[in-house]
């Protein structure tokens, strides 16, 4: 291992970065308050995007047909897109974090990570060579170094008070309880779901015998943390939205959540950086938390390596605040547009009904699947900036054995070029960069509208080819994003 990062959080953002760490050779130690895994979760799905990543890193092999699957709906508002014409990566898919969690610790911890649970953040002093972390655990407290430390300690975050990070509040405060309620002979189903002038209820099935009950309010005070939710409340809390109590049976799983909508006023300071919940919160809808966060970890992961372990080219680390901040800025734009055609109901009930004419129109409910899923970062360099391919992520590429090559050669955690020029792309000087980019040759496919393609470690591509002669571009990009090789 070449050096080590410190993460704080071991939700899906800081295992996922664990993760990515350790598969370069980079130390990771992952400080998780938690003593134990969980084995319920609010969350309880990823879209599509999130499924590629997961599939770029061989853990999709790892799921069964019943632990992840499509859904034929998803939420805008609490109304239901169709899904039935989205693209694979436009779809969501059933996948508790819970579930998740686990999946990412065992493939972290494969790979050399640290996961020390019942630990967490107290303090940081950092310099120009790293971050002194203390750290409070069962044994008591005590001091680990890192090169850097990364907050992925949610919404609360010490590591981001603690580094003196900025997180306004972009929207007024909304509370919501939910439960999963186990049904038994005899439950009463019949429940008074959708929204109404006092919040949002909604009843989601999770299975044939569990039903997730959930509420929203935006002018109630959220309870302290430090007190335990309980039955009562989740049913006062519908009795007060639908004005009718409940006969609730046997309930398990509860959950309080709320917040404001929120975006750090950086990623980044000094050695110190954020990702996940720490960095940005949105309103509770789709599980976007959780999908940008594990992009957050993917983005960061790869070039936080390549700084500690010395090969970085210049500015690569500020790439990632430059990248995935717009991104946290748009999902905040996202979930306040949601939120205004929910509150004040009696104010907005017209423009809901205006919308939910508007989504039975495929451009209008494709434009809402595409908005919290087809993220595309701006390259440097010249021309072809509106090429569709640079900076998206890239294509499947699926051999007649159903193999995704690019998808198989991102699981070692290198660039890849992507060679479909069928012998007629300049590749000379390429070998200099072997260490960190694989070379991957096929036929050309419709898919892909060009000769050569650089892929960047996420899956997101940093140079396009169309004819395969463009060695000047090429070399340009390879320099840009796994630095500068004399003589190339």
């Amino acid at each position: 291992m070449s050096g080590t990062v410190i993460i704080a959080g071991g939700g899906p953002a800081g295992l996922m970065l664990a993760g990515e760490l350790a598969l370069r050779g980079v130390g990771a130690v992952v400080l998780e308050r938690r003593e134990r895994p969980a084995d319920a979760s609010a969350g309880m799905a990823v879209h599509g995007r999130t499924v590629d990543v997961l599939r770029q890193r061989g853990l999709t092999d790892r799921l069964t047909a019943d632990e992840m699957f499509p859904w034929p709906l998803t939420p805008f508002a609490l109304l239901w897109l169709d899904m039935s014409t989205a693209t694979d990566q436009e779809h969501t898919y059933a996948l508790p974090q819970w579930r998740l969690e686990r999946l990412l610790a065992g493939w972290a911890g494969e790979l050399g990570a640290d996961l020390r649970r019942g630990h967490e953040v107290v303090g940081l002093v950092q310099d120009d060579a790293g971050v002194s972390v203390r750290v409070a655990g069962p044994a008591g407290t005590y001091q680990v170094r890192g090169d850097y430390l990364v907050g992925c300690d949610g919404t609360d975050s010490t590591v981001r008070t603690l580094a003196g990070i900025d997180f306004p509040a972009g929207s007024e405060p909304y509370y919501g309880v939910l439960g999963d309620m186990t049904l038994v002979e005899g439950t009463d189903t019949s429940f008074d779901a959708g929204v109404h002038p006092n919040g949002m209820f909604g009843a989601i099935p999770l299975g044939p015998q569990v039903l997730r009950l959930m509420t929203i309010e935006f002018d109630v005070a959220r309870p302290p943390d430090s007190e335990p939710v309980t039955v009562d409340e989740l049913r006062t809390r519908i009795t007060r939205i639908t004005g009718r109590e409940p006969r609730l049976g046997p309930v398990g799983f509860l959950h309080r959540y709320g917040g404001a909508t929120r975006l750090a006023a950086s990623y980044r300071a000094g050695r110190v950086l954020l990702a996940g919940d720490a960095a940005h919160s949105f309103f509770v809808s789709g599980t976007q938390g959780t999908n940008t966060g594990i992009q957050d970890a993917v983005n960061l992961g790869w070039k936080l390596a390549a700084t500690v372990s010395g090969w970085a080219p210049p500015g690569l680390l500020d790439t990632y605040d430059g990248e995935r901040r717009p991104v946290g800025a748009r999902m905040c734009w996202h979930a306040n547009a949601s939120m205004a055609l929910l509150h004040p109901y009696p104010r907005v009930a017209a423009l809901r009904e205006l919308i939910t004419e508007l989504i039975r129109f495929p451009a209008v409910n494709n434009h809402l699947l595409q908005a919290t899923t087809a993220t595309r970062y701006p390259m440097p360099g010249p021309a072809r900036a509106d090429d569709p391919l640079l900076g998206a992520p890239v294509p499947a590429l699926a051999t007649a054995s159903g193999v995704d090559q690019v998808a198989a050669a991102l699981r070692e955690g290198h660039g890849v070029l992507l060679d479909l020029s069928a012998g007629a792309a300049d590749l000379v000087g390429l070998e200099r960069w072997s260490e960190r980019v694989r070379v991957v040759t096929a036929p050309p496919t419709p898919e892909i509208a060009a000769a050569a393609v650089l892929v960047r470690p996420d899956g997101h591509v940093a140079h396009v080819d169309p004819t395969g002669g463009d060695r000047a571009g090429r070399l340009a990009a390879l320099a840009t994003w796994f630095g500068d090789r004399d003589g190339a």
